[in-house]
């Protein structure tokens, strides 16, 4: 019994060795492969309890478990390419398969290119999910505990945006001769661009007429906005008064709308309703040299500011470290498209790996839970890198020598047990 025993404990010795070997050559065979994640062989011993004096031992052997340390991370690689993303620290890209199965798995790095729909894919098939952003660049929220809202993200390389105009700035002078009685009472123009709905480009023909006095400086304008898009229509007329004191010369005293929408003291815009819908213009608050003065003789426009731009096309998609996929068109307008939720699980290395470096949920690894990366326990999401595999080769084949010894030795208690069997079987001769 004890012979046997010692037999069958060098024959798990060797099945656990080798169980060993497979996964050191499972690591060293990947050890240049993006996002692999290194296996680990553990040996635990296993008793038979026998008569406690009898004065015999039965070997129990040893039991080999091998797990894959999914909560390693590779060191980050640089690349050339926007979409090449990785994630620093904790939790998953979301993927799907390319047979559009409707499952959810993870990964921790992926290539990611547009196929010929647009989809982003890796070679090996892996789609990229996000959460679509709304024309506004807001992202709904969704929930975070299911796959409701993610789908399979497409970028159309061919795609046009614009952005219309919603806040206009100006920064005029207005001529302060021009309210002085004798003063030829002439309206100065000033037409500004800005853009429509359509990416079109539309214009507020802006005019300031001088109140002039029989006697003195009256220090007002009257202040007309005409919109082309809405065939000239007014849009709002503004009596403006300018303050003289020395304390504050020169800057709005006081706005009072004739038509048109309100003037907003504390943010100096007045609310315009265009063609394309409301339209906030900036003409400066009381006692602020920002905006409109009245200084001097000349009608100087100094600054012109404004948002939106004309229609342009798709020029590059990138993604932030929050996991926002974000498109610049060639009229620098930027657009947000999608996030990309990081996700998490309580028991990383419970999950079950796939090929590919890809992994789903499990029993062991506990229900996943949708972040916003950055967010909770999750790192950032990193375009241009890609994550490098976990393998120490140097540790590897250290670890190969001490398998290669063990595995030896246990052949040798083999060997040794069929030598005492076969003097066994001399006693009978």
């Amino acid at each position: 019994m004890t012979i046997s025993s010692a037999l069958n404990a060098g024959v798990a010795g060797l099945n656990a060795n080798a169980a060993r070997l497979s996964s050191i050559s499972d690591n060293i065979a990947n050890s240049g492969t993006y996002g692999y994640k290194r296996a680990s062989t553990e040996f635990s011993s296993m008793v038979l309890t026998g008569n406690q004096g009898s004065g015999l031992y039965s070997a129990g052997g040893v039991r080999a478990s091998s797990l894959r340390l999914i909560e390693e991370r590779g060191g980050l690689v640089g690349t050339s390419n926007p979409m090449d993303l990785a994630v620093s620290g904790r939790g998953m890209l979301p993927v799907t398969t390319e047979t559009g199965d409707g499952g959810l798995y993870m990964t921790t790095t992926g290539a990611f290119r547009t196929d010929e729909n647009g989809v982003l894919r890796t070679e090996t098939g892996l789609v990229l999910m996000g959460w679509p952003a709304n024309a506004d660049g807001t992202v709904p929220a969704f929930p975070r505990d299911s796959l409701a809202g993610l789908q399979p993200i497409v970028i159309n390389a061919s795609q046009t945006a614009g952005d219309p105009t919603t806040r206009i700035s100006l920064g005029v002078n207005l001529p302060a001769t021009a309210t002085s009685a004798g003063a030829t009472g002439t309206a100065q123009p000033l037409p500004v661009e800005y853009f429509g709905n359509l990416g079109s480009s539309e214009r507020l023909d802006i005019s300031f007429t001088p109140t002039v006095p029989a006697t003195g400086s009256s220090n007002q304008w009257t202040m007309t906005i005409r919109d082309s898009a809405s065939g000239g229509a007014v849009v709002g007329e503004y009596s403006l008064t300018f303050d003289e004191s020395r304390a504050a010369g020169g800057t709005i005293a006081s706005v009072t709308p004739v038509s048109g929408g309100g003037y907003n003291a504390a943010t100096g815009e007045l609310a315009l309703t265009v063609a394309g819908g409301p339209l906030s213009l900036f003409i400066g608050r009381p006692g602020d040299t920002a905006g409109l003065t009245q200084l001097s003789d000349a009608f100087t426009p100094g600054q012109i500011t404004k948002d939106g731009s004309l229609v342009g096309n798709l020029s590059s998609v990138e993604v932030d470290e929050n996991g926002f996929i974000n498109a610049t068109y060639d009229t620098g307008f930027t657009r947000r498209l999608y996030q990309i939720p990081l996700v998490d699980v309580p028991n990383p290395n419970g999950l079950t790996a796939l090929s590919n470096q890809i992994y789903e949920v499990s029993p062991d690894s506990g229900a996943f839970y949708l972040w916003d990366a950055g967010d909770g326990p999750t790192g950032s999401i990193e375009g241009y890198a890609r994550e490098g595999s976990t393998t120490d080769v140097a540790a590897e084949l250290t670890s190969l020598i001490q398998t290669q010894r063990a595995y030896s030795s246990n052949a040798k208690i083999i060997q040794t047990v069929d030598e005492m069997l076969q003097e066994t079987t001399n006693i009978k001769r």
